[in-house]
C-alpha cells in the first residue's frame, strides 16, 4: 500500500489547507477555503483533485469547495450530520460511516464543541484536526459546552503519540506565548517555544505537530497538570471546570 503524502497550502492569513496523496493518481484537499492557492499547488505538482475533504463548515475550511469541484468534479466529503451547511456535498461520513481513499481506509472521529457536527479525518498516522485540536491551542466553543470540548479532546488524545496532527491554521506562536502563562516552569513547553519562534522567524509552517508533543505542551490537554492548576488557583477543581477556565483566559488573551 502506497504511503500518505501530505502538501501544506497556505491559504487566507493563517490558514492551512492540505494536498493529500496516495500515489495513485487520487488527490484530496483538507479544508480549502479558497480556490487559488490549492488550484495553484495542484499546477505545479501537476496533480488532479479527486476529492475536497471538509472538518466543517466555517467557510474559511470550505470556502473553495463549488469552484474547485466544479474544475474538477472532484467528490465533496464531508460530515454527514451537517449536509445542510457543507457546499456541495455528495457523500457525508462519521464514526458509524467511514471512508475510503483508495486503499485506504479513513477512521472519522467526531469532535464536536468548535462546531456541532466537527470531524476529523484520521488515515496513516496523519490526523486532520481542523479547528478542534490546533498546535498547543484549541478551537472555540463556538457551538458545545466545555464538557464537549473536552470529551472531543479526549478522543483525539486516544490516538498513538506519533500520529501527526495537521490542524487548520497557524496559531503556534501565539498559542505557545498563552501556554507559558500557564506553565512557564514546562521545560518541554519551552523548549517548544524556541523552536516556534526559530521556524516563525523564517517563515516556515510548525505545521505538523504530533499528538505526543501536544500532550506535553499544549494546555488544553493538560488540566491534570499541578503547575497549570496552580497559576489558575483551581488545585481542586473538576477536570472539566479546569479546562473551561483555560478556554475562556485564551478567549480573552
Amino acid at each position: 500500500m502506497a504511503e500518505i503524502d501530505v502538501t501544506l497550502v497556505p491559504c487566507l492569513q493563517d490558514n492551512y489547507a492540505y494536498l493529500v496523496t496516495d500515489g495513485s493518481g487520487l488527490c484530496a484537499v483538507v479544508d480549502p477555503s479558497e480556490p487559488g492557492p490549492v488550484k495553484k499547488a495542484l499546477a505545479e505538482r501537476g496533480l488532479t483533485l479527486t476529492h475536497i475533504l471538509n472538518t466543517h463548515h466555517h467557510l474559511d475550511h470550505c470556502g473553495g469547495n463549488l469552484a474547485l469541484k466544479e474544475e474538477f468534479g472532484a467528490e465533496v466529503v464531508g460530515p454527514g450530520k451537517d449536509r445542510g451547511r457543507i457546499p456541495g456535498i455528495d457523500t457525508g461520513v462519521g464514526e458509524d460511516v467511514p471512508w475510503q481513499f483508495g486503499s485506504h481506509t479513513v477512521k472519522v472521529l467526531e469532535i464536536p464543541a468548535h462546531t456541532s457536527s466537527h470531524i476529523a479525518f484520521v488515515f496513516d498516522g496523519k490526523a486532520f484536526t481542523g479547528d478542534t485540536l490546533f498546535a498547543m491551542g484549541c478551537g472555540r466553543l463556538f457551538e458545545g459546552t466545555p464538557q464537549m470540548m473536552w470529551d472531543s479532546l479526549s478522543k483525539l488524545m486516544r490516538l498513538p503519540d506519533d500520529t501527526k496532527i495537521y490542524c487548520g491554521h497557524e496559531y503556534t506562536l501565539s498559542n505557545g506565548k498563552f501556554a507559558l502563562t500557564l506553565e512557564p516552569k514546562n521545560a518541554e513547553l519551552q523548549a517548544r517555544m524556541k523552536d516556534v519562534e526559530a521556524m516563525r522567524a523564517k517563515g516556515a509552517p510548525t505545521i505538523p505537530s504530533t499528538m505526543g508533543l501536544e500532550k506535553k505542551t499544549n494546555p488544553f490537554l493538560r488540566p491534570d497538570s499541578k503547575e497549570l492548576r496552580a497559576t489558575l488557583g483551581m488545585e481542586n477543581a473538576d477536570t472539566v471546570a479546569v479546562f473551561a477556565e483555560t478556554r475562556k483566559r485564551k478567549d480573552s488573551f
